[in-house]
């Protein structure tokens, strides 16, 4: 992700890096056994899954956050899909408007100074139960250190503060390696990109930045999420990132992808304002935007290549699913062996 639906999220309240996590199910007995020892070096990366009817085919790449730090992609079958391909779809994205561009956002800075923060002053000891504020304060230390900055910020974004801190602890980061080289290879290669993008219209940003600073935000459940993931499932995060990395499909399936999101996306869409501002229903929105737009490329494209989060590839609720239950065959990389479910 990048994310998409932190798009909405990043433009409803002009902050960057809004958290995208939650609590996976409880790991299976071996999870101790992951290897929790980050590769490096240069790598394969996942196969490409083929969407296809008839003669047109579109081959899809799952992208996967947070990737390794240390590693570099070997990408030449998909720089070599792309070359041949006539279109490449972009992964889905929420564009707020207007785009008030880097002179609007210098403009709107007196609004953004304490957006981040609790509202009347208060500090996570304040706002948080005992038992959470005890678990942060032993992760914080952790992860953080002793900055006493982001015990005055509301629980979202001091969640999102331990999270870069611990991926990054464990040798992971969130870096736009896959996107950036497709960019790349498009432009080698001549092939339009075409994004897929929902605009959300904001008549005003800083009215709306005002009513955000004073929202009540119930984002305790993304709290607690975020730190049961940091406390118990950075191995099982290392193991993905490894087997994204290494091209391991049989790990990535035997792993659980589920919406990392969820809580903290939640907490922000549930407020009034989000939903004053036409936020609610968005992911609906949204996956109905992309998959159209890939029927078009399916139907006039004989070759075209796609980019989306592992999540919506491989869920059987995802969209390579969703193209199935429009018609389209769906071939995952190891010849169909734990394709998409039915």
């Amino acid at each position: 992700m990048s994310r998409f639906v932190f798009g909405v999220v990043a433009s409803l309240v002009l902050a960057w890096n809004v958290p995208a996590v939650a609590v996976e199910p409880t790991a299976p007995a071996d999870t101790a056994s992951l290897d929790t020892i980050v590769v490096t070096g240069e790598q394969p990366g996942p196969g490409l899954w083929k969407v296809s009817k008839g003669d047109h085919a579109m081959w899809v790449l799952g992208t996967l956050s947070p990737l390794p730090k240390r590693f570099e992609w070997r990408a030449a079958e998909v720089a070599w899909r792309i070359a041949e391909s006539q279109e490449v779809l972009l992964a889905p994205h929420v564009k707020m408007e207007p785009d008030t561009g880097f002179f609007g956002q210098l403009a709107l800075l007196p609004s953004l100074i304490g957006i981040r923060d609790n509202p009347d002053g208060a500090k996570l000891a304040d706002v948080l139960p005992a038992d959470l504020y005890a678990q942060w304060s032993t992760l914080k230390q952790r992860y953080i250190g002793r900055s006493g900055k982001v015990e005055k910020w509301r629980p979202i974004f001091a969640a999102r503060e331990l999270y870069v801190a611990a991926i990054g602890s464990a040798g992971l980061a969130e870096k736009p390696i896959v996107a950036d080289a497709v960019r790349k290879a498009a432009k080698k290669a001549g092939v339009p990109l075409r994004p897929v993008v929902l605009e959300i219209g904001i008549e005003a940003p800083k009215a709306l930045l005002k009513d955000f600073k004073k929202a009540a935000l119930d984002d305790q459940a993304c709290f607690r999420a975020t730190l049961e993931r940091v406390d118990t499932d950075l191995a099982r995060m290392t193991a993905r990132a490894n087997a994204w990395a290494t091209g391991d499909l049989g790990a990535l399936r035997a792993l659980p992808h589920v919406d990392e999101e969820g809580p903290c996306r939640d907490a922000i869409l549930k407020l009034s304002l989000a939903r004053e501002h036409g936020l609610d229903g968005i992911e609906a929105k949204v996956r109905k935007a992309w998959l159209d737009a890939a029927t078009d490329v399916l139907d006039r494209d004989t070759t075209s290549f796609a980019i989306l989060p592992m999540r919506l590839v491989v869920d059987a609720d995802g969209y390579l699913a969703a193209l199935r239950a429009r018609g389209y065959s769906i071939e995952a990389p190891d010849d169909g062996a734990g394709d998409v479910a039915e």
